[in-house]
């Protein structure tokens, strides 16, 4: 069910994976640890995951008590990623890149868009895969049993 949630993998540990920015520059999953974190696996190629990307950009925006990690899951023409986010009203979410799928593997994620939310201690409260309204108050529930 696209946008359905699944909380059967809910208590499970935060995956321990190193992200880069199209800069090169590192991130440790295991590092934003201590906040609410929610994690969306998305491609320029995946017309759901770009028609979220302003929806969560807002919820970046307005909930800094929430680290919204936008994941990129494309594997040629990297460098694009960080100004088609930028053309697509998604100056608050930063350009992590996934080329090799890794993440979308560990969740095992058949289909994109893909997202999943951590409490502060790092463990998954829920998931969903496909497209989402991220605007509508059942989902403004959904992000607040992450605390």
């Amino acid at each position: 069910m696209a946008g359905g949630v699944d909380r059967s993998h809910k208590g499970s540990a935060l995956p321990d994976f190193q992200l880069k920015d199209p800069a090169g520059k590192e991130l440790n999953l295991a590092s934003l640890k201590g906040k609410p974190l929610l994690i969306n696996l998305w491609a320029t190629w995946c017309a759901p995951c770009v028609a979220e990307l302003p929806q969560l950009d807002a919820i970046a925006a307005s909930h800094p008590e929430l680290k919204v990690l936008t994941v990129n899951q494309d594997t040629e023409k990297l460098e694009k990623v960080a100004p088609f986010l930028m053309a697509h009203g998604a100056s608050h979410l930063e350009p992590w890149l996934n080329p090799d799928n890794s993440l979308t593997f560990q969740f095992g994620a058949e289909n994109l868009p893909a997202t999943v939310l951590y409490d502060t201690a790092g463990r998954e409260v829920w998931r969903t895969v496909g497209g989402r309204d991220w605007t509508s108050t059942d989902t403004a529930a959904l992000l607040a049993e992450a605390k």
